[in-house]
């Protein structure tokens, strides 16, 4: 997961399962569920917790922040991140249930 690539996914995510599950209660299992995996991995991620290392070097990124930020695409300064980017960060986090619910919206039309 990646700040660049975890809004565009939420919203395909939210649009195909609101085509494919049965009802409102399932819908917001799911919401709960993928909205839940995605804060939690890339939140791990942008914590360095070990346990993710896997993942990071997987896309060739130095740290889980340097994926989160960069996606091997950017050039941010990850290794020298301070309370301003954590903020802007915990805000990209915030916005997360709102990829997803347009998604959903979309997934209606």
């Amino acid at each position: 997961m990646s700040f660049l690539l975890d809004p565009p996914l939420l919203v395909a995510t939210g649009a195909a399962l609101e085509r494919v599950l049965p009802d409102e209660r399932a819908k917001r299992l799911a919401a709960a569920a993928v909205v839940g995996t995605y804060v939690g991995v890339s939140a791990g991620l942008y914590l360095n917790r070990p346990r993710l290392r896997w993942f990071w070097r997987l896309f060739g990124a130095e740290t889980g922040r340097d994926w989160m930020l960069n996606s091997g695409v950017l050039r941010f300064d990850h290794e020298r991140s301070g309370p301003a980017t954590h903020a802007v960060a915990a805000a990209i986090f915030a916005t997360y249930p709102l990829w997803y619910s347009l998604g959903r919206r979309l997934g209606r039309r």
